[in-house]
């Protein structure tokens, strides 16, 4: 999931973060499938962060996606 996330153009990454459910979901996704290939600390922190923030992190991330083309430790 995060390697279909990162091969998408960049306004259907901004898209999917727009979307308030859909971005949960994204996130949701994408942290787990990252954190169940690399692991880490940090990829877990952030996994937990997506799913008890119900949203929050997705503008987060829309944000960083506009900035920087990747979500916020996810690269």
């Amino acid at each position: 999931m995060y390697n279909w996330f990162n091969k998408q153009g960049r306004l259907v990454q901004c898209i999917l973060l727009l979307i308030p459910f859909v971005n949960w979901l994204i996130e949701i996704l994408v942290r787990g499938d990252k954190f169940i290939k690399k692991g880490g600390v940090i990829n877990l922190l952030m996994l937990i962060l997506a799913v008890v923030s119900f949203g929050i992190l997705g503008w987060v991330d829309l944000v960083w996606c506009l900035l920087f083309n990747n979500l916020l430790f996810a690269a």
